[in-house]
């Protein structure tokens, strides 16, 4: 399979951070959005940030901003939406979409999809935790999302869908199995306490 197109998704509100671009907060000396560049931009063909507002605060990036088209606070969906758009203006058939408050996420993170999609036959790959005898948790911002579906999001955001999981296994959707040991490396950042957490991870040397 071609690489897709990698959209970082930086639209949230950051209530829990107290608000603010959560995605330009410092860790050891790199913002979080640096970092989730530096590992989403091997594994795709070109990146844009999805972000609402005014873009000039990530023009330091030098990368595309694309807003949501759907009026008012949709979610991460309307986040995915835009990309779609943006992807297929480019004539893409694909996007991989990653959060921007998730510094750890894997490497490996856009083959193993490709891998799933391949395997499982189903248009939608979300990223997942094998957690043992806790279970499977998904990661709902983290997936691979075909072009094709993007008049069908459209509709089901305007009929007011709002959860991604609601909307994805109405289309089908598999998993992409990742480990969570030594830590799960989707760990994200809302807290003041969160970006401690992954301080001491980095100061451990486990990323």
């Amino acid at each position: 399979m071609t690489r897709p197109l990698g959209v970082i998704l930086a639209g949230g509100q950051s209530r829990r951070m107290g608000g603010g671009d959560k995605a330009l907060l410092q860790l050891d000396g790199r913002t979080l959005m640096q970092r989730v560049i530096d590992r989403l931009a091997p594994q795709v063909a070109a990146l844009a940030i999805n972000a609402n507002g005014d873009p000039q605060r990530y023009r330091g990036f030098d990368l595309p901003i694309i807003a949501d088209s759907i009026s008012g606070f949709a979610g991460p969906l309307a986040g995915v939406l835009a990309g779609l758009d943006w992807a297929a203006a480019k004539g893409a058939s694909h996007i991989v979409t990653v959060a921007a408050d998730t510094p750890f996420f894997p490497t490996t993170l856009v083959p193993v999809l490709q891998q799933t999609l391949l395997d499982s036959g189903q248009p939608i790959v979300l990223a997942a935790t094998d957690s043992g005898a806790r279970g499977r948790s998904r990661h709902p911002t983290f997936g691979l999302w075909p072009v094709s579906l993007r008049a069908c999001l459209r509709d089901a955001i305007g009929a007011g869908t709002r959860k991604v999981v609601a909307w994805t296994d109405a289309q089908g959707c598999a998993s992409a199995i990742f480990p969570s040991e030594p830590f799960d490396m989707f760990f994200n950042i809302n807290t003041p306490k969160d970006r401690e957490r992954a301080q001491e991870l980095m100061e451990k040397g486990m990323v």
